[in-house]
Formats: structure tokens, sequence, C-alpha cells
């Protein structure tokens, strides 16, 4: 399955970045191709966005499932498509190394399935890297400007 761990060390303290990731608000619109996302309820978000893999281009609709909510140091959720059970997987996890720097890392593995599965697969290999590192520079860079907010 085609997956990527990202992650970064931030002058930020924990408890700003938690204020941050609380509202999903903050975070969703920074995935590129972001449409639109809604949450549901604490533990779920739909969100979609546009998704161009080479020549597959197409709209994506998610189900963000958090199975594991464990403030400040983890979140963990499955991600799903409404025509499939599962797709993926994926956790965020923030550990202070002092009081005002931060180490967060984000993961996430995909696993398309279908017709076109195989192909999905590869295309994500060389995707979710890229992806992972402009979401990871898309955050850290919002995080600064939520930090000189707060």
């Amino acid at each position: 399955m085609p997956s990527d761990l990202q992650q970064v060390e931030l002058d930020i303290p924990i408890e700003v970045i938690w204020d941050f990731i609380r509202d999903e608000d903050n975070w969703a619109p920074l995935v590129p191709g972001y449409i639109y996302h809604e949450k549901i309820n604490d533990r779920q978000i739909t969100w979609e966005f546009k998704s161009s893999l080479g020549i597959m281009k197409k709209k994506v609709n998610l189900l963000i499932d958090i199975k594991e909510w464990n403030e400040p140091a983890r979140i963990s959720f499955d991600l799903k498509r409404s025509n499939e059970k599962y797709i993926g997987e994926g956790y965020f996890e923030a550990k202070a190394i002092n009081k005002n720097k931060t180490r967060i890392t984000g993961f996430i593995d995909i696993n398309a399935s279908g017709t076109l599965g195989t192909l999905a697969n590869s295309l994500f290999k060389t995707a979710i890297p890229k992806t992972a590192e402009e979401v990871a520079a898309a955050i850290s860079s919002k995080l600064e400007e939520f930090k000189r907010r707060t």
C-alpha cells in the first residue's frame, strides 16, 4: 500500500498546535484540490476534493472516521469512500520537545481497490509523498500564523 510519513519540528508550543488541530476548519482546506468539508459529529468529517493522478482526474468524497483522539498527543483515523468500506488510514502525532518546541508527525497509508486499484496504487506511490510534503508545509505555515494570533 502506498504510504508516507512526514515529520517537522516547529518553534510552537504543543498547546497552540492542538488549539489549531482541534478545529478542522483550520487544516482541512490546506489539502491540494480541496473543495469542501463538513463535520458530521465529533468523530466524523466528510471531505470533498479534486484528485489529479496522471490521467485520472475526478472528484473524491471521503469520510474521515476518527478512531482515537488523545489530545495533545495523537489522532488516528480511517479514510473511507462512499462506495468502499476502507481506503486507508493515518495518524497525526505531536510531541513536546520543550515548552516552546514541538515535533509533529503525520502518516497516511492508502490502498485503492476495484478495477483501477492497481493503477491508482502505482500513481499514489509518487503522488502521496508529494501531497504530504505540500500539506506539511501548508500546515506549518498556517501554524506560524495561528501562533501569532494567539
